[in-house]
């Protein structure tokens, strides 16, 4: 799929069949080993992971023949905890909503930009794929790569609501055949301010970003 090298690191990107998948669970395993916080992390289960090879949305990251990272999307079930219906899509609509799933970088291996790497690769074909209007992710606040990752990709928040039984998560979108621009009003709210981003999300604003101020981390909502 892709060869190149990123900051001295020889790289061969393709998308990976089910003969990868005990090297997936072994990258997988160790990357929730090395978490400070796994409560951030929502692991693949073997059926999940199934799913995204068998469907061709899992591109791995391979240096000296061994898989490095690798990032997928997910066509989704049509089911209660659907996305598309957190951010407003249209219900006739929700099978052409792609998820962005779970991204892996084995611990040696970071600091090189490989789960932006791989993002941008996965969002050029979305982008060429007439299949599908708009990707969804989920993030937990404070989970602050992941956050920095999808507004680095042009996705916006849309909500913050309790998902996955009970944990708190902002609800990511972008749609990706028509652009979207903002007005000029701005508002910044504390992340850990979370009445207030509810209220703003539900009054039809959207956070375009984020910055830390002091010891602050700060979301910025604009409509």
């Amino acid at each position: 799929m892709w060869q190149g090298e990123i900051k001295d690191l020889s790289l061969h990107v393709c998308v990976l069949g089910l003969s990868d998948l005990p090297e997936l669970l072994t990258v997988q395993d160790t990357v929730i080993q090395a978490l400070a916080e796994p409560e951030h992390y929502q692991s693949l289960s073997v059926e999940e992971f199934t799913k995204l090879l068998t469907d061709q949305t899992l591109i791995g990251a391979k240096s000296d023949g061994r898989i490095i990272a690798f990032r997928a999307m997910l066509i989704p079930p049509i089911d209660a905890e659907h996305l598309g219906r957190d951010i407003g899509w249209p219900e006739d609509s929700l099978e052409r909503v792609l998820y962005q799933e779970v991204t892996n970088v084995h611990p040696d291996f970071r600091g090189y930009g490989l789960q932006t790497h791989l993002g941008k690769l996965l969002m050029k074909q979305v982008e060429s794929d007439n299949r599908f209007d708009v990707v969804c992710a989920t993030v937990a606040p404070f989970n602050i790569p992941s956050m920095k990752d999808k507004f680095t990709l042009g996705l916006r928040i849309g909500a913050l609501k309790e998902k996955y039984g009970g944990k708190l998560r902002y609800i990511f979108y972008k749609e990706m055949h028509r652009s979207w621009h903002p007005t000029s009003v701005a508002q910044d709210v504390p992340m850990e301010n979370r009445g207030r981003q509810v209220e703003l999300l539900q009054a039809g604003w959207v956070g375009t970003g984020m910055m830390k101020q002091g010891e602050q981390w700060i979301v910025r909502y604009e409509k």
